[in-house]
């Protein structure tokens, strides 16, 4: 297989181009591809020094530059050294101003302007660090999501990548010997998503856990019997509660992630706050 390499040139953070090539990447089983990756690329004698990399390992460039003249050298570059090049924003920037009548405004970075939504997705996150695990359920009426479920069903992950998105996430171990605070069957404002996956997995998951933390991988945290019991008691828990379920046995953290703020946006649009609770078990 031949080796790529890829070079990622982008005049902000990069983070936008980088999600661009690792979902374009995705589709291609196996591939043998190295990366290069060149956040804040905003001067002319910047761009040279990375040129000369690009002449070393010839490669596919994509990039993400809005000021016309860094643009145009690192084009002119490419071909001269007959190396394909994409602008990775430029057909979905040119309909959009196609579609609003108006000319792009050729910022570098505007996405990751200091603005309200930036400090309010740096409070989510903050809530969410300090609601992790049980934590301060006081506070869980200030929530936007609260996540329930067993040990090892991917709460922690889902919340901080929500958090990432801007909303406040709390979330809580259903544990069969330590119910949680009745709190949780009477909150009004949050989204209450239980997150439940195959016993086996979740075995899978728990004893991959152990031996990281140099643990016996063979304890009651991983009995087939006991995990099966605490899986169906989280299980009936959400049930009763009339809470949405999420099976993450076959989900990564991003897909949970979105089905959470799919179920938020048709609560939502529907207009219904109403717990369905309280039923603890």
């Amino acid at each position: 297989m031949t080796r790529l390499h890829l070079h990622l040139l982008s005049d902000s953070t990069g983070e936008t181009l980088e999600m661009i090539a690792k979902a374009a990447l995705a589709q291609f089983e196996d591939a043998d591809v190295v990366r290069h990756f060149w956040p804040m690329v905003r001067s002319r004698q910047h761009l040279d020094r990375i040129m000369a990399d690009i002449a070393a390992n010839p490669g596919l460039v994509l990039f993400t530059l809005v000021n016309s003249e860094t643009r145009t050298r690192l084009e002119e570059h490419c071909r001269a050294l007959a190396l394909p090049s994409v602008a990775a924003l430029d057909a979905v920037t040119d309909t959009l101003e196609n579609v609003l009548g108006q000319e792009a405004k050729g910022k570098p970075g505007r996405q990751h302007l200091m603005d309200d939504a930036y400090f309010a997705r740096v409070e989510a996150i903050q809530f969410t660090i300090a609601h992790d695990d049980g934590v301060a359920w006081e506070d869980w009426e200030d929530c936007d999501i609260l996540l329930a479920g067993v040990s090892r069903s991917s709460k922690t992950p889902t919340s901080i990548y929500l958090a990432n998105r801007g909303y406040k996430v709390a979330n809580i171990p259903i544990v069969i010997e330590s119910p949680p605070p009745n709190a949780l069957f009477g909150l009004r404002r949050p989204l209450v998503v239980g997150l439940t996956t195959a016993p086996e997995r979740l075995i899978q998951v728990r004893r991959n856990r152990l031996l990281s933390l140099n643990q016996s991988p063979e304890t009651a945290y991983v009995d087939t019997e006991k995990v099966s019991r605490e899986v169906q008691y989280a299980r009936r828990m959400f049930a009763d509660n009339g809470w949405p379920v999420i099976d993450v046995t076959r989900r990564s953290i991003e897909e949970t992630a979105a089905a959470v703020i799919n179920l938020l946006n048709e609560r939502q649009a529907s207009g219904d706050t109403t717990p369905a609770g309280p039923k603890p078990i």
